[in-house]
């Protein structure tokens, strides 16, 4: 018995000496290897703070640039053109959407509204949907004419070695002449009778005008390449030129036909139901002449926002 607990406290002693020798080689490994305790410590978590939130920033910042690497930051150009190109969308929705309410909406509900009704609705209706209206257009024009002449015709225009600027101004003046033309073609009695006559003379007139843009500025060219062949204006200033040529037909038609004719009908309509006063038998050729020319805008719109 003696013997076997000596045996015993023999193991005990060596294992005890065992686990010593153990705990002094991992000091000297920890020593070695340059890890203590305190170090250790450092990187328990803490709570907002300490060694865990410096490394979670350093990581932030590393991914923060992998994402800006492979996204590129917009200059100023491009802030540019987006806000050009999301102005024109917008003001273009209220634009046509409002020519839309008018040809499809309006004009047959107005059929069915008495004359007394007509006195109290009209005035208020017309005056506000026809401020948006002939606005919207202004807008829509103003900036997508911007966008076009700086940023669609002018880099075609000098690739192909032409002056942008005398580019835009003979587009012009092709669009000007035709809608001059149209202008006097409302004060024609016997087109004006008879809308469908009207509609094919405009129709004739639209594709005249859109010949002479695209022969005109289709073979403006001064570069030639090696081969021999011209650089011409792009397709996309020929479209756009043809589109937007359209679109400033409508725009005209609103300020020169529409609105002067409605503002004179809206103020006989009101002094009518406000102080009785009759109203004038122009008003029905007036009425007649805004009609057709908000006919021939939702027409128009159909091949130009093709175009565009």
């Amino acid at each position: 018995m003696s013997t076997a607990r000596g045996g015993l406290g023999l193991f005990h002693r060596g294992e005890a000496a065992q686990a010593s020798c153990l705990q002094t080689n991992a000091s000297g490994a920890q020593r070695g290897l340059g890890f203590s305790t305190p170090d250790i410590k450092l990187h328990t978590p803490k709570a907002f703070g300490g060694r865990m939130l410096i490394e979670s920033n350093a990581q932030f910042s590393t991914v923060l640039g992998m994402i800006q690497s492979l996204v590129n930051t917009p200059d100023g150009t491009a802030i540019v053109k987006v806000l050009l190109r999301w102005s024109h969308f917008v003001a273009g929705i209220t634009w046509i959407g409002l020519l839309y309410f008018f040809n499809l909406i309006n004009v047959p509900f107005q059929k069915t509204l008495d004359a007394p009704t007509k006195g109290k609705v009209n005035p208020e209706l017309l005056t506000r949907t026809l401020w948006w209206f002939r606005w919207g257009a202004v807008v829509t024009v103003l900036v997508g004419l911007t966008y076009y002449a700086m940023y669609i015709l002018s880099p075609e225009a000098k690739a192909a070695g032409v002056n942008p600027w005398a580019q835009l101004g003979i587009w012009l003046v092709i669009v000007l002449v035709t809608y001059a033309i149209m202008f006097a073609l409302y004060r024609v009695p016997a087109l004006t009778k008879d809308g469908r006559i009207l509609a094919v003379v405009i129709f004739i007139l639209m594709l005249v005008m859109t010949w002479a843009i695209l022969y005109v500025m289709g073979n403006a060219s001064n570069v030639t390449d090696i081969v021999g062949n011209k650089t011409y204006l792009g397709n996309k200033s020929l479209s756009i030129g043809v589109g937007g040529g359209m679109g400033i037909l409508m725009l005209l038609n609103v300020w020169g036909v529409i609105w002067p004719a409605q503002k004179r009908i809206i103020a006989w309509t009101r002094d009518n139901a406000e102080n009785g006063t009759p109203i004038p038998p122009e008003a029905a050729g007036l009425a007649r002449k805004a009609f057709l020319a908000s006919r021939t805008n939702a027409w128009l719109s159909l091949p130009m926002l093709f175009f565009m």
